[in-house]
């Protein structure tokens, strides 16, 4: 009888597995260690943006992506009498071009590799607009929309010429140009007689001592100073610009308002498409910075320093009713191009809370943007205390606006005086 042996090569079958398991191993193992990096770098950036001056490290646009040498050469072209001291350099070379084009095209940054990943890690699509701090009064996040360009922006509006001297910015040279007043109509002429003032919301008046009337303590002007409202200039088939019923008349009543509570503030006329020979629309922050540093040169009391718009959406994301008053509703732009953005955004927040706690809704919070979206800096450079405003939209009445107005004025007061008492109160020993 034969033996039949069956010999399984037991040493061939384990080393496959061996095989196998070591693949599974580091396919695990690389796949840990790829996570543990993607999640460093997301909590890596986003620890550098809360500890970072600004939180922005690119700039979209052409303007990043090409030298110093085209721009002289587009001024030489402008103004014969200048001379560029950069001649060596290529104005615009290909590679610049090329990584232009990349950024417009596809968003992605070539000199920064970061911008590919930015916008599938949270915290690293810095140049992004954002929402700091949310209202209640903004359940559904809804950005400020910019006002659109001047029709003709590029000619003067008036006589008016840069350097002439303006009478209402205590003596600045920004130009001859003023806003226009409207009519007499009986809304200027005190709290009491003025309609759209702060029925809805009762509180006995506040009596501080002492008095800054003598010494402003608050600046009050308009970098885009003729915009106005769709009711005012008879509906919505016209254009929501005017030289007299515009937010000047909010920044008048915001100012009267805050010296009738005891703080001394100044406001600019300035009108700039008057007082600016070929004003360009797109040049407003920069005509209005030479309003803020000329105001900022002839006072070094001021405080708080606030530029007033109103914003370009539709009524129903710029108002809200409170105890059966509509309010128009008011947005904080604060510039993060500024290195010292915190400190202006810290304002900006303490007046944002402030108005929610005692106007539940009345504010759509404080909105972070850069060059990417807009000016990027709004002036805001100048002083901590500066704060860009948006009262209502375009489809606002003027009534509903003053009566925001009023509960800004309100609150900014109790702000100021309250750091006032702390700036003089004694220090525990």
């Amino acid at each position: 009888m034969k033996r039949m042996i069956v010999t399984f090569n037991w040493s061939s079958g384990s080393r496959k597995w061996r095989q196998l398991l070591v693949t599974g191993r580091t396919f695990a193992l690389l796949s840990i260690c790829s996570m543990a990096f993607f999640l460093a770098i997301g909590l890596g950036d986003m620890l550098h943006q809360r500890t970072a001056a600004s939180p922005v490290s690119t700039m979209k646009g052409f303007a990043a992506n090409v030298s110093g040498t085209f721009f002289s050469d587009m001024l030489e072209m402008e103004v014969p009498a200048f001379t560029s001291e950069h001649q060596g350099d290529t104005a615009l070379s290909g590679k610049q071009v090329s990584a232009f084009l990349m950024r417009l095209v596809t968003d992605v940054n070539p000199n920064d590799p970061k911008s590919l990943l930015a916008r599938e890690f949270p915290g690293m699509a810095t140049d992004e607009p954002y929402l700091i701090r949310k209202g209640s009064g903004s359940d559904t996040v809804v950005q400020p929309d910019d006002q659109a360009p001047l029709p003709n922006d590029t000619a003067s509006q008036g006589s008016g010429h840069a350097g002439e001297g303006d009478t209402g910015n205590n003596g600045s040279s920004v130009g001859s140009g003023e806003l226009g007043t409207p009519p007499d109509n009986g809304t200027e002429h005190g709290a009491g007689s003025e309609p759209g003032g702060d029925e809805g919301v009762k509180e006995e008046p506040a009596t501080p001592s002492p008095s800054t009337k003598d010494d402003p303590a608050v600046f009050i002007y308009h970098s885009h100073s003729r915009e106005s409202w769709f009711p005012v200039v008879g509906g919505t088939g016209n254009d929501p610009t005017s030289t007299k019923q515009n937010v000047s008349l909010l920044g008048k009543r915001l100012a009267e308002k805050l010296d009738g509570l005891g703080i001394g503030t100044e406001t600019s006329k300035v009108d700039y498409p008057t007082a600016i020979k070929n004003y360009k629309w797109v040049l407003s922050y920069k005509y209005s910075r030479k309003t803020v540093q000329d105001a900022l040169a002839s006072n070094g009391h001021l405080k708080f320093i606030f530029d007033i718009h109103r914003d370009s959406q539709k009524r129903k994301y710029t108002t809200t009713t409170i105890k059966g008053k509509d309010y128009a509703q008011v947005f904080f732009i604060i510039g993060q191009e500024n290195p010292n953005w915190r400190k202006n955004e810290k304002l900006a927040s303490e007046i944002h809370e402030a108005l929610e706690k005692q106007y539940p809704g009345i504010s759509r919070g404080v909105w972070g943007k850069t060059s990417k979206d807009g000016n990027g800096e709004y002036n805001q450079s100048l002083s901590p205390g500066s704060v860009l405003i948006e009262i209502g939209g375009v489809d606002n009445t003027l009534e509903e606006s003053y009566r925001t107005a009023d509960a800004l004025a309100k609150v900014i007061a109790q702000i100021y005086w309250g750091d006032a008492k702390k700036a003089v109160a004694p220090k525990e020993s």
